[in-house]
């Protein structure tokens, strides 16, 4: 069981986030959305791999749930019990797709959508390659910043310079990402993309046993939820 969500289907953790969301809707009250998250907190504890992801992820659900409660208690009538319902809705919504979405493979989710879900070929792929690219965007920045400061270009001390600094970067990153994005395109349409009716896939889309049974873990989470929405 310990760690065996980073060996799960990306079919199955997209629906473990969906199913997120679903549960989401039910958390009206304080002990549903405690009993939600705890049951959360337990099964990623015990099934998300121990280097899964960047630490500071968890941060941006804090800040989510925190600004959301503390938002709720001010024009809620300073009303405790409301305002930590808000914020355990936020999370249950968003925690989730935060613990799992460093675990999504963009090249085996492409291959579950056309094989399992049977979606278009290019726009698949065309999905599939986006979400590399996006993954591969920080090591280009990494490396647009060190290219500049070999060459003498680096950032001062100053405000200004930092800040002309990010946008020479950024710039210089929108311009990689264009230039990667049509050799992208050049490359699909060569290999009849555009007008292929039926496509062959180098590995197959396999489905286990353990995949099922995290899908009906996140829609009894879901049920369990809405179950304790309907007797409260």
């Amino acid at each position: 069981m310990r760690g065996s969500l980073g060996r799960a289907n990306p079919l199955a953790l997209v629906a473990l986030a969906v199913l997120g969301m679903v549960a989401a809707v039910a958390v009206r009250d304080l002990v549903t959305g405690l009993v939600l998250v705890a049951m959360m907190v337990v099964a990623g504890t015990i099934a998300l791999p121990r280097h899964s992801g960047p630490a500071w992820r968890w941060i941006v659900i804090l800040l989510a749930a925190g600004s959301t409660g503390w938002s709720t208690w001010l024009v809620g009538e300073h009303d405790l019990s409301i305002a930590a319902t808000a914020a355990l809705r936020v999370s249950v919504l968003a925690l989730p797709g935060v613990a799992l979405a460093p675990l999504v493979d963009p090249a085996n989710l492409a291959d579950q959508l056309a094989q399992r879900l049977k979606l278009p070929a290019r726009g698949v792929v065309a999905v599939g390659a986006a979400l590399q690219r996006i993954d591969l965007m920080a090591e280009t920045w990494h490396q647009l910043v060190r290219a500049r400061r070999a060459r003498g270009a680096g950032p001062g001390r100053g405000p200004v310079s930092k800040i002309g600094h990010i946008v020479s970067v950024t710039f210089a990153l929108l311009v990689a990402t264009m230039r990667q994005a049509s050799a992208m395109a050049v490359a699909m349409d060569a290999r009849g993309f555009a007008t292929a009716q039926r496509r062959t896939w180098a590995e197959l889309a396999p489905w286990s046993r353990g995949d099922s049974i995290w899908v009906a873990l996140g829609v009894a989470h879901a049920v369990i939820g809405h179950g304790l929405w309907v007797m409260a």
